[in-house]
């Protein structure tokens, strides 16, 4: 017979057949005491397993959510060790440029005392040699000399020492160049310092 407990228990039995089930005899008093308490201990041993099932189920889900966290933070991790090595690598290649830079503008005045010699047949023997050595290291670190006669002039890369006027061009343009211009990248260590004309 099934007995009904709270809605939301489940069913218990309790056996109180007065004939045993395997032999099919009647059971004596103390037959029944022994399958009633074997009842009553089968409903306890069948509580404590539900309950350290509720209490299994209960611990998983702390775990769960422990890896979960756990997860999380080796994430965010990951991506702030991300983050710093991105940003030290681009000071890094910020800090090479600076320095070639701060390199390329100490020695602009050699450069261009090398230019002035190269200009008035000076630059011969060894010292030609080291000139050049000089310049082409300096352009392997990308510091690129320009200014050209004939070029459109442009007040951001040219600065004008001298001005005139004539009727072959069309727009200002570097008639001269006195001094040429130096840059690392797109930065203007110095400016050709030229002579420009303007159309009359």
């Amino acid at each position: 017979m099934t007995e009904a407990n709270e809605p939301n228990e489940e069913p218990r039995s309790t056996d109180k057949r007065r004939l045993d089930p395997e032999t099919g005899e009647v059971r004596t008093p103390e037959e029944e005491v022994l399958a009633a308490a074997q009842s009553v201990a089968a409903e306890a041993e069948e509580a404590v397993v539900l309950e350290g099932l509720v209490e299994a189920q209960k611990l998983a889900a702390e775990r769960l959510e422990e890896v979960q966290r756990a997860n999380a933070a080796h994430y965010n991790l990951e991506q702030q060790y991300s983050a710093y090595v991105k940003r030290s690598k681009a000071e890094t290649l910020a800090a090479h440029g600076r320095g070639a830079a701060s390199v390329a503008e100490a020695l602009i005045p050699v450069l261009d005392d090398i230019e002035l010699a190269r200009q008035h047949g000076d630059l011969t023997g060894p010292f030609a040699s080291i000139a050049e050595k000089l310049e082409s290291t300096l352009e392997r670190l990308g510091v690129e000399r320009y200014g050209a006669a004939g070029e459109a002039f442009d007040p951001a890369v040219h600065e004008a020492l001298m001005h005139g006027h004539s009727a072959e061009v069309t727009e200002t343009t570097v008639q001269n160049v006195l001094q040429p211009g130096y840059r690392f990248a797109d930065r203007v260590l110095r400016p050709a310092r030229v002579a420009v004309v303007d159309p009359e």
